[in-house]
């Protein structure tokens, strides 16, 4: 196993716990939240920071100009007049390409696809669902009524959407920005899995 295995996901469509479960059958380690957490450690950003820009565009420009008022320890003067955004958006593309240099894996969200276009060991899918099961599993998991649950997720996959079309040259949940996208509702999470795992296995064989 060689292959480092991004994916995107519309919020609501397993597609955490799609690709937990991939990692899972490879013997590999997911990375999600906790690429977060390396992030932070490895650029010297407290973690809070990280997650309040985590996979959301620029908002709040007076935001950005009060918290770059405090220098964080970066002499170059262009990375010192960045917003925030985006230097934290660089601790977490950095990150990425580290993690894809130690071994295979499986990196969720974040613009992980576009970090790593250079590299050819990499499948880059894409997970949608029907717009019923991702309220559903939404009502489920946060314990909301069905309108909050839909309002959640046109916030949340807005938020996905307008950061990977800031960062990245592709558009999010666009076919052609993709090796693969699937509808995780046609054949449930653990189809989906399988489906996967097929998949990287025989771009496996058909690489080495």
């Amino acid at each position: 196993m060689n292959t480092v295995i991004t994916i995107g996901r519309q919020f609501g469509s397993a597609g955490r716990e799609i690709g937990e479960k991939v990692a899972e059958y490879f013997g590999i380690k997911c990375y999600d939240k906790e690429l977060l957490t390396r992030a932070a450690q490895e650029s010297g950003f407290c973690e809070e920071m990280i997650q309040n820009h985590d996979e959301r565009p620029t908002n709040s420009f007076l935001y950005n100009l009060v918290m770059d008022t405090y220098s964080f320890g970066y002499n170059a003067s262009s990375f010192v007049d960045m917003p925030i955004s985006h230097k934290v958006f660089l601790a977490q593309f950095d990150t990425i390409k580290k993690i894809a240099e130690e071994g295979p894996c499986v990196i969720v969200g974040r613009c992980a696809d576009y970090a790593l276009a250079e590299r050819k060991n990499v499948v880059n899918l894409f997970i949608y669902a029907n717009e019923r099961a991702k309220i559903e599993r939404i009502m489920e998991r946060y314990h909301l009524s069905e309108s909050k649950a839909k309002d959640m997720i046109i916030k949340k996959d807005k938020q996905r959407q307008s950061y990977y079309n800031y960062y990245s040259s592709k558009k999010w949940g666009r076919a052609d920005s993709y090796d693969l996208c699937i509808n995780s509702s046609v054949l449930g999470e653990d189809g989906t899995v399988k489906l996967i795992t097929q998949y990287v296995e025989d771009f496996e064989k058909k690489t080495n």
